[in-house]
């Protein structure tokens, strides 16, 4: 055990193994649902489900222990939603593509990505955030996990006149999702070690019981990976009309890696004093490396996952968390029926509890300068309502040095703010 400790630097940030454990479990329960969604979305494109079911666990298995393991941070990796829905609507199902040429785009901007993070493009960007965006960022991602919540477990539903709407909350779904968050919420206001997992399980055990959800068995081989693995299209990648989606999935998985890193970093109290992550640059290394990995072996963009938050919040500090995650997706291979038992409205407890959580850091924006907390607000806004965090980072770096170059504070703005900003003019621009 002390050589772990020492590895992860256990002691270092406060933390205990069980602890850490205890975390990685409670973040893959509030991630076990990409098991069945990637698989789900990917099979649109014309991917066989099983195959993809099984490059969705060893992409995010060798992701999340390649966190752990390289960066120590307690971030969790997998096919990226958002990213899946792009490479099949968009990619294949909108623009003709094969998702062979599709998988190809996905290797070649992990490879541009594992390039940027070697080089200390990557973290420049993501350290020259100012504060303030920081904060806005995590707040951001909670608002977002928030949405991601109440949606999955039906409790907000489309409404053609406004949008959104409230579902129906006396139905079985949104009822349990909110008996487990209020069982969390009341758990965790006691103290109570591994309140998040004790939640999910008692709403899950309700579903099960009451024929809420299907309890699909425990045990069974993994199916065959033969379909999709090694079955990208480099060559047809190069096509120009790739460069667009190549610079998509480049663009979407650097902001929405920045803005899960530093809502999650900042919620873990892992932001150095200097308002900079620690040790970013191996962190960003493992997240570029999956994404490469999990294109060769059949899936769309991995990336970290701000379902890492809940882990967060049951204590985790180091990449032990993130190990555990990977090694229980391994096993997830093995127990495939067990993690698919697990309901949408048992995970969206957790991460509505999460997302209460992850709003904290607006407390701490200069509320007095308008120059700062306006951007601020509008990427915490932007990201549920536009879904995507890279989106809402993009606003809010185009509000924030709109604002400061109209009142005159445009050398207040590091260098790296300025880029930014016209890396997101540019893609919404021309994307």
């Amino acid at each position: 055990m002390s050589r772990i400790d020492t590895m992860f630097r256990i002691s270092e940030r406060h933390s205990s193994v069980r602890t850490e454990v205890v975390a990685g479990m409670t973040t893959f329960l509030a991630m076990a649902y990409i098991t069945v969604v990637n698989p789900s979305i990917l099979s649109d494109a014309g991917m066989d489900f099983g195959a993809v079911f099984v490059a969705t666990c060893i992409a995010a298995a060798f992701g999340s222990i390649l966190m752990g393991v390289l960066g120590n941070y307690p971030i969790a990796q997998a096919p990226g939603m958002g990213q899946n829905a792009f490479f099949t609507y968009a990619v294949v199902l909108g623009a003709g593509h094969s998702w062979q040429t599709a998988l190809g785009a996905v290797f070649i901007s992990g490879l541009i990505f594992i390039v940027l993070s070697i080089l200390p493009v990557r973290e420049w960007l993501i350290n020259a955030i100012p504060r303030n965006l920081k904060l806005g960022i995590s707040a951001g991602v909670g608002l977002f996990i928030g949405f991601i919540a109440l949606r999955n477990a039906g409790i907000v539903v489309d409404n053609p006149a406004t949008f959104v709407s409230l579902g129906p909350v006396t139905e079985f779904g949104p009822a349990a999702c909110l008996l487990g968050f209020v069982i969390i919420t009341a758990l965790s206001a006691r103290k109570v070690s591994g309140a998040v997992i004790i939640g999910v399980m008692i709403a899950t055990l309700i579903g099960w019981i009451f024929g809420g959800a299907e309890f699909k068995g425990v045990f069974s081989a993994p199916p065959s990976i033969a379909p999709v693995f090694l079955q990208l299209d480099i060559a047809g990648a190069f096509k120009l009309s790739m460069l667009t989606v190549i610079l998509t999935f480049l663009l979407v998985d650097v902001f929405d890696t920045a803005g899960t890193m530093v809502g999650v970093a900042t919620r873990a109290g892992l932001v150095g004093p200097d308002g900079k992550l620690p040790h970013l640059g191996k962190a960003l290394l493992s997240d570029s490396s999956a994404t490469a990995l999990g294109a060769l072996v059949g899936t769309s963009s991995t990336t970290s996952f701000i379902e890492s938050s809940a882990g967060v919040e049951a204590g985790g500090r180091t990449g032990l968390t993130a190990v555990t995650v990977g090694v229980l997706f391994l096993v997830c291979l093995f127990f495939a029926p067990l993690a698919q038992s697990v309901p949408a409205y048992a995970t969206a407890s957790a991460l509505l509890f999460v997302a209460c959580l992850m709003t904290r850091p607006l407390a701490d924006v200069e509320w007095d300068d308008l120059t700062e907390s306006a951007p601020a607000v509008v990427t915490a806004l932007s990201m549920p309502l536009a879904f995507s965090v890279a989106d809402g980072i993009g606003l809010g770096f185009l509000s924030y040095v709109a604002i400061k170059v109209l009142t005159g504070k445009a050398k207040s703005c590091p260098p790296a703010v300025y880029v930014i900003a016209a890396i997101f003019a540019l893609k919404f621009a021309l994307l």
